[in-house]
């Protein structure tokens, strides 16, 4: 857990000690699809899990600590997503998955079209697991998760105050199942996460 907590740790001091270098923050708003890999592992030995994309709106907040480098939290709106076993709809469930990434953009604050990518650290939260199917009448239980994320994009600016950004995050998502309390595996989620969002700074 230690290892995973230094990016987090890292980014904050580098923010924290970076006040003067820029004074730029940053908000941005938009479509975010989550589009967890194609099949998600086995449960209790014989049961293939198979979870659904899903999308929302999503939201960052972030700082410029200079011309190039920026700490970023991804943060959205409940994500609602329907787990299958061996292709049979068995749970309805929500999760949240802040990320806080330090992020590095090409080229200078001037320029129209910078790529960009990132690094940090994913918290996923998992709660309402509903039973449907042929698990209706259990308890079923997904721990939430910690797991690093990495990320690439472009950024266009509009203006000097607007610009838009498209981006995408794998983010290593791994929850562990339980039904009736009892281990039943791993779900291996690792999503793709795509956002299209339109920012501005101030």
């Amino acid at each position: 857990m230690n290892r995973f907590r230094l990016p987090l740790i890292a980014a904050l001091a580098l923010a924290a000690g970076s006040a003067h270098a820029a004074d730029d923050w940053f908000v941005r708003a938009g479509a975010t699809n989550v589009n967890p890999t194609s099949g998600n592992g086995t449960l209790a030995g014989t049961l293939a899990l198979d979870i659904d994309a899903q999308t929302t709106l999503g939201f960052t907040v972030g700082r410029y600590l200079n011309d190039n480098w920026a700490v970023e939290l991804l943060a959205a709106a409940p994500f609602s997503h329907t787990a299958t076993l061996n292709g049979a709809r068995s749970v309805d469930f929500k999760h949240l998955p802040p990320t806080v990434s330090l992020q590095y953009y090409f080229g200078g604050r001037e320029a129209t079209v910078r790529p960009f990518v990132g690094a940090g650290l994913n918290y996923t939260w998992v709660y309402d697991e509903q039973e449907r199917g042929p698990v209706a009448g259990t308890r079923v239980d997904l721990d939430n998760s910690w797991g690093l994320a990495a990320q690439a994009g472009l950024l266009w600016n509009i203006s000097d105050a607007w610009h838009a950004t498209a981006d995408v995050r794998w983010i290593d998502i791994d929850a562990d199942a339980r039904l009736n309390g009892t281990s039943i595996g791993t779900a291996n989620v690792d999503p793709l996460v795509v956002s299209l969002m339109l920012g501005t700074t101030f």
